[in-house]
């Protein structure tokens, strides 16, 4: 056993793990950071365009890991907590016009704060920090609501406005710019809309680290959930209760002066199946969201849980 030291990468809102992995892993694992987008955060209702106007949206997410996978999906002999709490505020804007077969054009702005903790049984607290992170801006949304589908086509881009230093241990940003493609669904299964299935995905280009010459492989991510929605008081209420789920896969190789023969050739993989519930008020225009997913058959990666809650109201 050894100490192996991994490039640090920070966070999308910090969710990248930090660049030393629990420590005293072997050489023979490479314990792969994972993208930046948070995952599980667009699972319900993916597609949907809220209504013309803005929107202020608030989501706590919380990230725990205490299992290191290698790349066959096998637990490692490692003991430790790698920890992730996301306090996201977003700023949403949607335009009253309808272009290209009625799609109504939007935006956004997100400006997170993050804490984060790497802590071994072995060697106690590794590295933490706290702070403002890495904030994501999406000036593109293109976003038809019709009948027997929502869909929304996204482009954004993470800005690296998270303090981040190579030789730190208490970086909440990444130190590198990352470029997103998106897009969201939502497909009614029933003729009364009860029934929905959505799905979000995302593809990242991540460009190379200041301060380390490391450059991270390109990532896939996918959310989604099946839904169930109960109206009540004739329609001033709404429950949505379902389950959801998501995953990752680093596409392409990892490069930089640090990276090694044996994390070149390990790609991540990321799963969880959890359930989530939805409250809406749509007199109040309200909406108010719970989700926990429960990870599993990860590979070259840490496993875990996330519990998510979110609540928007529109103006």
């Amino acid at each position: 056993m050894r100490t192996v030291r991994l490039p640090v990468r920070g966070s999308w809102f910090c969710l990248s793990v930090l660049a030393l992995i629990f420590a005293a892993v072997p050489r023979s694992t490479p314990a792969q950071s994972r993208g930046v987008y948070p995952l599980g955060m667009s699972a319900t209702n993916s597609g949907i365009t809220p209504a013309p106007g803005f929107t202020y949206s608030n989501q706590l997410l919380f990230y725990s890991r205490d299992e290191s996978k290698d790349e066959n999906g096998h637990t490692l002999p490692i003991t430790g907590n790698n920890s992730v709490l996301m306090d996201m505020n977003s700023i949403i804007w949607v335009s009253q016009k309808q272009i290209l077969g009625g799609a109504h054009y939007s935006a956004f702005a997100t400006l997170p704060f993050a804490t984060n903790d790497l802590t071994t049984d072995i060697h106690g607290k590794i590295s933490g920090g706290a702070g403002f992170a890495d904030s994501y801006y999406v000036p593109f949304i293109l976003g038809w609501n019709k009948e027997r589908a929502s869909l929304r086509v996204l482009y954004g881009f993470l800005a690296p406005t998270g303090r981040f230093a190579a030789d730190a241990n208490n970086n909440v940003g990444s130190g590198y710019w990352t470029h997103a493609l998106s897009s969201g669904q939502t497909f009614p299964l029933t003729g009364n809309k009860l029934l929905a299935l959505s799905a979000y995905e995302m593809y990242e280009f991540h460009t190379v680290q200041e301060g380390t010459g490391t450059h991270p492989g390109q990532t896939f991510d996918l959310d989604y959930s099946l839904m169930r929605t109960f109206v009540f008081r004739t329609s001033a209420l709404r429950l949505q209760v379902g389950t959801a789920g998501y995953l990752q896969r680093q596409i392409t190789t990892h490069t930089g002066p640090a990276i090694t023969p044996d994390q070149a050739n390990s790609h991540y993989a990321v799963n969880a199946l959890g359930f989530t519930s939805n409250v809406t008020l749509p007199n109040r225009r309200l909406n108010l969201g719970l989700k926990f997913f429960e990870e599993f058959a990860n590979r070259s990666t840490f496993q875990g849980y996330s519990l998510q809650g979110s609540g928007s109201i529109s103006f």
